[in-house]
């Protein structure tokens, strides 16, 4: 909790010293783009086998979870080793600290926040397409037997 609060208070204090101003509302573009883009990203950076030699100093692999995706523990050791391992094991707590900085980023990097969360978005359509492909073909090959 104490990083997370030192990465808001660090994200204050840079838009301050750059003088960011909030907007009023952010769009729903913007929301859905972040949310989508924070999907994607959680996933990524917790389940995706790319990724898994980053978790592997707190994790512990248990198996393949299909789709290009990993199945890992963490260790119960109690420690700071620990709680690194719950947070890049799960995309609900991942979630938070990605879609905060993204958010922060539309404030104090706009362009460039918009440019990383719609390709990001794009990969999670593109995930999306591939599984309905898939289906298809499987509902298809079932339906011709």
């Amino acid at each position: 909790m104490g990083g997370y609060l030192g990465l808001v208070g660090a994200a204050t204090v840079v838009g301050v010293a750059r003088g960011a101003r909030l907007p009023e509302r952010f769009s729903w573009s913007d929301t859905l783009l972040v949310s989508v883009a924070t999907h994607k990203m959680t996933r990524l950076l917790n389940k995706s086998a790319v990724t898994s030699p980053l978790r592997a100093p707190f994790t512990r692999f248990e198996g393949s979870a299909g789709e290009g995706e990993v199945l890992e523990s963490v260790p119960s050791t109690g420690n700071h080793r620990h709680a690194v391992g719950e947070l890049l094991t799960c995309p609900f707590c991942s979630g938070v600290w990605l879609a905060t900085s993204l958010t922060a980023g539309l404030v104090l990097a706009p362009r460039p926040t918009r440019l990383l969360t719609t390709t990001m978005a794009a990969v999670a359509g593109s995930d999306f397409l591939h599984l309905a492909y898939d289906a298809a073909k499987s509902a298809a090959a079932q339906a011709g037997e």
